[in-house]
């Protein structure tokens, strides 16, 4: 079964983390088969500061 890496901002609370993962690990029970205990999913928060689109980090000021 598959591994999942979810990369995403910090600030989201551990229940919102866990709707996630259930949700990822149910749609993957049903297209691929298999165990919900067969999903993995690791969940890396990153700081803003870590994170640039546009050439810009996140942690600046956006407009």
């Amino acid at each position: 079964m598959p591994t999942y890496h979810v990369e995403m901002m910090e600030g989201r609370t551990i229940e919102q983390k866990k709707k996630l993962v259930a949700e990822i690990t149910r749609v993957s029970v049903d297209v691929l088969g298999g165990e919900p205990g067969s999903v993995d999913v690791i969940i890396t928060d990153i700081k803003r500061e870590n994170w640039a689109t546009g050439g810009k980090l996140w942690s600046e000021p956006r407009s």
